[in-house]
């Protein structure tokens, strides 16, 4: 079972930065018995999936272009998903720069017979847009509005930094 709600305008846009809110994804997945390892558990490989596919639609809502997963940091599982379960993802583009964007993923599980939800997974995804020749292109800054919104986007920044370190570092 597969349901994507979006938000904001599906048509390239010709403003120089886009709203954060234009480009959020909400996207709802059931938890199947083919989902689960044997104790029942949504497997964490096919959450990772829907994450990444949440993020990338989101990515490419935000620069109209194709966007390709550079990286994946900060992924938490915070609690297990059961089978049976809602699972809720949400997608937000947190800072884009000069062609990669972070965007940030929430995922909370809902058991329908109870109503009790939880928040059970966190992550953060890099994404870069790339042209016609698969190159990176550069794409339109991210506006924040909301406190929670210009939250993230300074926090981006910061993780931004530690990323390209640990990058050089690696590099070195």
């Amino acid at each position: 079972m597969d349901r994507m709600k979006t938000r904001g305008s599906t048509g390239r846009s010709k403003t120089a930065h886009r709203l954060v809110g234009d480009s959020q994804v909400e996207m709802t997945q059931l938890v199947l018995p083919n989902d689960t390892n044997q104790l029942g558990n949504l497997l964490g490989g096919r959450l990772m999936e829907w994450m990444d596919i949440a993020a990338a639609i989101c990515a490419q809502r935000h620069s109209n272009r194709i966007c390709v997963t550079a990286g994946v940091d900060e992924l938490v599982f915070h609690q297990p998903i059961r089978i049976g379960e809602v699972v809720t993802l949400r997608a937000s583009v947190n800072r884009a720069f000069s062609t990669s964007m972070e965007i940030g993923v929430q995922v909370t599980a809902e058991n329908q017979l109870t109503g009790r939800r939880k928040t059970a997974n966190t992550a953060y995804l890099t994404f870069v847009a790339v042209d016609d020749r698969r190159r990176p292109t550069g794409i339109r800054p991210a506006v924040p509005r909301t406190p929670e919104e210009k939250r993230r986007y300074g926090e981006a920044l910061m993780r931004r930094i530690e990323r390209l370190k640990r990058l050089r570092a690696a590099n070195r």
